[in-house]
């Protein structure tokens, strides 16, 4: 595992959330994010059949065009009675046709889905958020960092935080949808910290432990 020791990535995002996330838990270690939504780059085609596939997709595309060490987020919602739909086309399910997201129409999308197969009970709706980092360096070297949080989907949508698919995702162990929890609650963590609550949370986790841990 290679110790990350420069001072500046690129985040290989347009999602600004993605990046509020990312800044947020990165800022204890000092290091200057930018995205290449903020550069007016643009992303690559996400062709992948993983997760990890997508991400060193737009790692290594935000690497070459900036120069600079690139790390990338490739996440999705897994819903077990979907057979893990939508997955890696988790933001696909939100596009409409002029290329604009909403998330509102993909929840209800994936309801409609639950319903037909009358996952009806809690136990029936299980699923959970994935998200791997990826981090490439100017040299082509790429580390993976892949973090999951189960939980069960609910109905109707809870919450108006976060983004995404967060008000219809309950994780395990709370009583509150990620659409119902603050920033803090949902990614917040701090080195030294023992748990991580997100899907995003819990991959920076490694990331930070196995690459900036006493830098």
């Amino acid at each position: 595992m290679r110790r990350f020791r420069d001072r500046q990535l690129v985040l290989a995002t347009h999602n600004a959330g993605k990046l509020a996330e990312i800044r947020d838990l990165i800022g204890p270690f000092g290091i200057e994010v930018t995205s290449v939504g903020e550069l007016g780059l643009p992303e690559p085609e996400e062709t992948g059949e993983t997760f990890e596939d997508n991400a060193h997709t737009k790692a290594l595309a935000a690497m070459r065009a900036t120069g600079l060490p690139a790390l990338s987020d490739d996440s999705g919602l897994c819903v077990d009675a979907l057979g893990g739909k939508p997955g890696v086309h988790t933001a696909d399910w939100a596009t409409r046709p002029d290329g604009s997201r909403d998330f509102a129409m993909a929840m209800r999308n994936v309801e409609e889905l639950l319903q037909a197969k009358g996952a009806v009970a809690p136990a029936q709706r299980r699923g959970a958020f994935v998200a791997v980092l990826s981090l490439v360096w100017p040299d082509g070297h790429v580390e993976y960092f892949r973090g999951e949080a189960p939980g069960t989907l609910v109905w109707p949508p809870r919450g108006t935080n976060g983004f995404g698919y967060d008000p219809v995702f309950l994780p395990d162990g709370h009583e509150r949808t990620f659409g119902e929890m603050s920033a803090a609650e949902k990614h917040g963590w701090t080195p030294g910290q023992a748990q991580a609550l997100s899907h995003r949370a819990r991959a920076f986790k490694l990331f930070a432990e196995q690459c900036l841990a006493g830098e």
